[in-house]
């Protein structure tokens, strides 16, 4: 049990440290092309939480984890050429990744005790 919350941990770490490179990255050393910008903020911050979820977070903490690092990844990217920083647009997307995620595994942990008390 506590190799895989070590795991967890790790994992999410890792997550929020290639978060943090993508996003601070500056703009000439990015691919040209790239997937559409806000599903990579969805994606990105909804891993996030929901990897903070895993590593024993409850969902509020986890949420406003994920959310202030995402403001905080914004205005740190002010100071790296080519890229703008502080884009409300990026961190609506964000927080909906973020509180998507968590809304989504609230479900789940109901729908899983409703049916564990059945049986």
């Amino acid at each position: 049990m506590r190799s895989s919350r070590f795991f967890t941990i790790a994992f999410t770490l890792v997550w929020a440290l290639a978060i943090a490179w993508g996003s601070l990255t500056p703009g000439s050393n990015l691919p040209s092309e790239l997937p559409w910008d806000k599903f990579n903020h969805l994606a990105g911050y909804g891993g996030l939480t929901l990897g903070l979820l895993f590593a024993g977070l409850r969902t509020v903490p986890a949420v406003v984890t994920a959310l202030v690092y995402g403001i905080a990844i914004e205005y740190a990217q002010l100071w790296v050429p080519g890229r703008s920083g502080g884009d409300w647009a990026d961190i609506l997307a964000n927080a909906l990744g973020a509180i998507g995620v968590a809304l989504g595994a609230m479900s789940v942990r109901r729908l899983v005790s409703s049916t564990g008390r059945r049986a």
